[in-house]
């Protein structure tokens, strides 16, 4: 049975969007994809794909943990690789590659059967819960990414699309991670509705520091964005880093060399020079998190355009502000890591 707020009449779907709008003070159009955000994972985790699903990235920050005071608009899932590919890791603990040759052949296994397993088992997924539920949506699926298109009740700025994408990855356990419970981020301020909630697996928040921490430091190399609206990972290891989980990331020193090896065996980059990026250093005492010259100018611009179109939830910080928080968390990574 679908949640009565997704039962209602466009226009009333609309009004009541307007009144969590006036009384959160958050843009109508980011809470009528918030609604669709938690229906999303709610109609996964409910299927038995959920017991090998582990949603992670900013989302699970702001859904999960409540600790980023920003609008996460896409859903990063990651599906278990024993489950997708038991015949490559068998049962080796760390689930990865020994040789660059093996990571490539598990590369290209992988590429070859996740968007099959997007295809006909989660699309298949969402496709049911929307017939079940009455709802209608366009469903695509663009190799590993699958797209919800709603019908939007509400005008936006074109920034952020009226469409939830579903990106899974597969080349990992998702591991750490834990049970948590999700919900519309404005069910309060609207009296007499419900709303979806979802149980989900979700990696733990020290993991996904250490993700960002190393896309930053990738960046900072490279000087180049990959994609719109990768501010956000400033953003967030900062707020990560108020709410006590940096810290806890820095001691972790198992879990830091976990996530640089698997970076390192699936994630080869090369920095600005044509220098390998070495993962393994970056997270023992060399870890980069401000940009210099082009690539701070490139940041700046994206997150002004983060900021205008309301994504954040709060008064921002000024660039400045964020880049100098930035610096004093890249030195004491670096200290404890020394």
């Amino acid at each position: 049975m679908a949640d009565a707020f997704l039962k209602l009449s466009r226009q009333d779907r609309r009004d009541a969007l307007g009144v969590a709008a006036d009384r959160s003070g958050r843009p109508a159009h980011l809470l009528e994809k918030d609604v669709w955000v938690v229906w999303a994972l709610a109609a996964l985790y409910a299927s038995p794909l959920g017991a090998d699903l582990v949603f992670k990235g900013g989302t699970s920050l702001s859904k999960a943990y409540n600790v980023i005071r920003r609008f996460s608009e896409d859903v990063d899932l990651t599906y278990d690789i024993r489950a997708l590919a038991p015949d490559l890791v068998r049962g080796r603990a760390e689930a990865l590659p020994t040789t660059r040759a093996e990571e490539r052949r598990w590369t290209r296994d992988i590429r070859q059967l996740l968007p099959r397993w997007v295809q006909s088992c989660a699309r298949q997924v969402i496709a049911q819960a929307l017939e079940a539920e009455g709802l209608e949506a366009a469903l695509r699926v663009d190799g590993d990414r699958l797209f919800i298109d709603y019908g939007t009740d509400t005008p936006g700025t074109g920034y952020v699309a009226p469409s939830v994408m579903l990106e899974f990855g597969a080349r990992s356990t998702g591991e750490p991670a834990s049970i948590r419970s999700i919900a519309f981020d404005a069910a309060g301020f609207v009296a007499g509705l419900t709303f979806p909630t979802a149980e989900t697996r979700v990696m733990h928040a020290e993991r996904t520091f250490w993700e960002k921490a190393t896309a930053i430091h990738v960046f900072c190399r490279q000087a180049r964005l990959r994609g719109e609206r990768f501010a956000r990972h400033w953003h967030d290891v900062i707020r990560l880093d108020e709410a006590g989980f940096a810290d806890k990331a820095f001691a972790d020193r198992a879990l830091a060399t976990a996530v640089a090896r698997h970076k390192t065996m699936f994630f080869e980059e090369k920095a600005f020079d044509g220098s390998p990026i070495d993962y393994l250093e970056a997270v023992n005492g060399a870890l980069r998190l401000v940009p210099e010259n082009n690539g701070a100018v490139v940041l700046a611009d994206d997150y002004a355009r983060m900021i205008d179109d309301g994504l954040l939830l709060e008064p921002a910080e000024t660039f400045d502000d964020l880049i100098e928080k930035c610096r004093a968390l890249e030195a004491r990574a670096n200290h404890v890591a020394r």
